[in-house]
């Protein structure tokens, strides 16, 4: 189970930007006894279990649930998921997750049963650096015994399929040099292959988006404005339609910030009838500890209102989570 922690480091350790932080005076045995009681007890105290588990790293949590089967002998993902249901299992299991093995069942969870969720599919990849995308496909192949892009292969198709396959690869361009030459020749690439021409290149847009490296692609973004006076997510959103559409969308958010991106995804989760949980599940744990001040920076600057106030219509335990993953502004 260790295997895969290691790919996650350089992950953690940029932990500058996040709500979670390691808990100062960290005793694990206290941890464990705590959760012990609440677990063992007559009935769950889930007030418990949300303070032990939120108020710690993931790489402190690591350690709890080492020792708890130590001492219990049972796995303490397999005892929250028979004490507690619904998101907040979902919320209190992820949490006890390593960060590329949360993804890579994020990532599972979105191909299994019918339909695939690309929306899922789209976010994870989209969002993340190429050492997150290893440490996803190394915890999918522990997991499965599989490739995570040979899986993928079977279940997208299309052009959406050939994009999201090489971002899956995981081999992004990540030097910071910026050739600018390169961005104009990029930007006229891409007008040629969209706005200028009847009918669109999509290849041509998938290559240029899915290849080149962030600081490289924001220079592509200025270039294409001056070329074609829109923005290259609006001949995008033009020219596209579907999943596709939706993949480089996302991707130009993400060249631009990250952060946006994902507050973004927030409040849409949280906007309309009814709460996408698994999505806001999902962005407030696996960003807790890598950028989740940013979001929330974003998202007062996005909406006016911060991601606390909205969370607090979130009720119960499963809600107190959330809240107490999200910290208060000031």
């Amino acid at each position: 189970a260790i295997a895969w922690m290691d790919s996650d480091k350089s992950v953690r350790n940029s932990n500058t930007k996040g709500t979670m932080k390691d808990k100062a005076n960290f005793k694990v045995e206290e941890d464990v006894s705590a959760l012990r009681k609440a677990i063992e007890g007559l009935g769950t105290t889930e007030k418990t279990l949300v303070e032990v588990l939120t108020q710690r790293s993931n790489a402190q949590r690591q350690l709890i649930a080492q020792a708890y089967e130590k001492a219990t002998g049972r796995k303490l993902v397999a005892d929250l998921k028979g004490d507690t249901h619904g998101d907040f299992e979902d919320v209190l299991v992820a949490l006890v997750t390593p960060p590329g093995a949360y993804d890579s069942q994020e990532v599972i969870r979105a191909i299994k049963g019918a339909g695939t969720t690309e929306s899922t599919l789209t976010e994870i990849f989209a969002s993340r650096s190429n050492g997150q995308i290893k440490a996803l496909s190394d915890a999918y192949l522990a997991e499965t015994g599989k490739s995570v892009v040979r899986d993928l292969q079977s279940e997208v198709s299309g052009d959406y399929g050939k994009a999201l396959l090489i971002l899956a690869e995981g081999k992004r361009d990540e030097s910071t040099n910026v050739d600018a030459a390169k961005a104009k020749a990029d930007a006229k690439a891409l007008y040629e292959a969209g706005e200028k021409k009847w009918g669109t290149d999509e290849a041509k847009f998938i290559d240029i988006l899915c290849h080149r490296s962030v600081p490289q692609l924001r220079q592509t973004l200025v270039e294409y404005k001056t070329i074609s006076k829109k923005t290259l997510q609006e001949s995008i959103e033009g020219e596209m339609s579907g999943a596709l559409e939706d993949l480089l969308v996302a991707v130009v958010k993400c060249v631009k910030n990250v952060p946006a991106y994902l507050a973004e995804r927030i409040f849409k989760s949280m906007k309309g009838a009814g709460t996408d949980e698994s999505t806001l599940t999902r962005i407030l744990v696996s960003r807790s500890e890598i950028d989740l001040l940013d979001i929330r920076a974003e998202y007062k600057k996005l909406f006016g209102f911060t991601l606390y106030s909205q969370l607090e219509v979130m009720s119960g335990s499963y809600g107190e989570v959330l809240k107490r993953l999200c910290g208060q502004d000031g």
